[in-house]
């Protein structure tokens, strides 16, 4: 994805500097000017929504989630009104709401310029559940500011919205519509799940909704529980162990044993059917790994080469056992070492993005930024995933990089073994090296410096050369021996 970062001229306030500062934007999936695709000629060429509780039934078939303490906006082009580019970010402070407002309409006709084309409209929706003690009107009312002020900074760019829905607690409220018979005061009821033309449309095209945006967000987090503490325990042995190697000249047996114990714990979740998407199948998975494994590996990551060898495992048919594992790992990453979750929930991403879940791509790399906002890999696979690339430029890049290093280790082995059988020839011992160089440094033997013999002649001294006895050519006194080494030759 694209990590959204504002301007230098506004900085934002504290609460938006984190994971609410990166707003996930998505032109590829609908806009009119991706590439044409193949379609069934029995599909729908398109579904048209004729009311706003069409539009607030569809938003979680467009992002492939229900969204929480969210804003989206979706672009809309042409006289049909076809859905176009998309943008969420969290819910900010109300203080922030004149600022934000206006970096999210940037955002969005900017991003939709660089496709070729001003959007023609937008609408916006805002989510938000109740408190405790907070009715769904309350809602509507509370962020009734927020919404005009989104419909003033998108007038500012000439491109007018449409409508702005506020979904809460199963209801929905139109901002825009002022007709009672199908936007009452009180709110109107959303439609049942699977109920609606475009549940059919999405079901048929095979489009999934996974769950809220809550809890696809609890998959990736630590939990809190009686193994907390002994997961950390076995973190801090783990840095103590692993650190000093990866610092060291051992650095490359390490992120051997790494790559090897993450492809024995692929092994074991492959082997373990997955269960339906939930709390049921995380807890399964986690019963999977010791304390010390995930340690172990958590730690392992942190080194980059070892976490690209890791990425390589993209394809294939234990993809969804390698996903589980960098979920579980994610989830093993408590205080203090929540900052070490960037790893696991960047490969999470990555896997998903690659196997074409993109819901859950951005999701897992918003939480990677979240917990180190400067994680390189992190941002760069956000900004591709929000641009539409195609991750079969990084995965070509990966097999090329695999199939190089499997090349230098048959090399490797391949002199070992003429060197072998010329040894063999010659009817000389031949001891095997290692196949790759080693860093680590050996200590060279001491040899024993022979003392010249009382017999041995001295090199004469030039006539010219300069005195060698005391300062100023005067004789050195002789040192008299101590009483220890009297003794000695006693």
């Amino acid at each position: 994805m694209i990590c959204r970062r504002f301007p230098q001229a506004w900085r934002p306030p504290t609460a938006l500097r984190d994971a609410r500062r990166m707003a996930d934007h998505d032109e590829s999936a609908s806009s009119p000017h991706s590439p044409a695709t193949d379609r069934d000629p029995w599909a729908p060429e398109h579904v048209t929504l004729r009311s706003p509780a069409e539009l607030a039934d569809a938003l979680p078939y467009l992002l492939g989630y229900h969204p929480n303490d969210s804003v989206v906006l979706m672009a809309l082009y042409g006289e049909d009104r076809r859905f176009g580019g998309r943008l969420r970010l969290g819910i900010p402070a109300p203080d922030d709401w004149p600022d934000v407002s206006d970096q999210l309409a940037e955002t969005l006709v900017t991003a939709c310029l660089k496709r070729g084309a001003r959007p023609d409209g937008i609408v916006v929706y805002l989510c938000q559940d109740p408190a405790d003690g907070e009715t769904s009107a309350a809602v509507m009312e509370r962020l009734r500011p927020f919404a005009q002020r989104l419909r003033i900074a998108c007038g500012a760019l000439d491109v007018p919205v449409i409508d702005a829905l506020c979904l809460s607690d199963g209801r929905f409220w139109s901002y825009c519509c002022s007709d009672l018979r199908c936007c009452p005061p009180e709110g109107a009821p959303m439609a049942l799940p699977g109920t609606t033309v475009m549940a059919a449309a999405a079901t048929y095209a095979g489009v999934r909704v996974r769950g809220t945006l809550r809890e696809m967000e609890a998959r990736l987090s630590p939990r809190a529980g009686h193994w907390a503490d002994g997961q950390r325990r076995a973190l801090d042995a783990a840095t103590a162990r692993l650190v000093p190697r990866f610092l060291g000249g051992d650095h490359e047996a390490a992120r051997q044993e790494t790559v090897d114990l993450a492809e024995r714990l692929f092994e074991r979740f492959h082997a373990t059917p997955a269960g339906a998407d939930g709390i049921e199948s995380d807890t399964r998975d986690d019963a999977l790994l010791t304390e010390d494994e995930a340690a172990t590996l958590v730690i392992g990551l942190q080194d980059r080469v070892a976490r690209d060898r890791a990425a390589e495992w993209m394809e294939g048919p234990r993809t969804q056992a390698v996903l589980r594992l960098w979920r579980a790992l994610a989830r093993r990453c408590v205080p203090p070492y929540t900052e070490h979750a960037a790893a696991p929930l960047t490969l999470a991403g990555w896997v998903a993005w690659s196997s074409g879940e993109q819901a859950e791509a951005r999701v897992a790399l918003g939480r990677a930024l979240t917990a180190d906002p400067d994680y390189l890999f992190a941002r760069l696979l956000h900004h591709a995933c929000n641009e539409g690339l195609d991750p079969e430029t990084l995965r070509d890049c990966l097999r090329q990089e695999r199939a190089e290093r499997a090349e230098r280790a048959e090399r490797a082995d391949r002199a070992v073994c003429e060197a072998a059988r010329a040894a063999a020839e010659e009817g000389t011992p031949h001891e095997p090296q290692p196949s790759a160089p080693s860093t680590a440094k050996t200590a060279a033997p001491r040899t024993r410096r022979r003392k010249p013999s009382n017999n041995t002649p001295r090199p004469k001294r030039p006539a010219d050369a300069p005195p060698t006895s005391g300062p100023a050519g005067k004789p050195r006194p002789r040192r008299q021996p101590t009483r220890r080494a009297a003794r000695d030759r006693q």
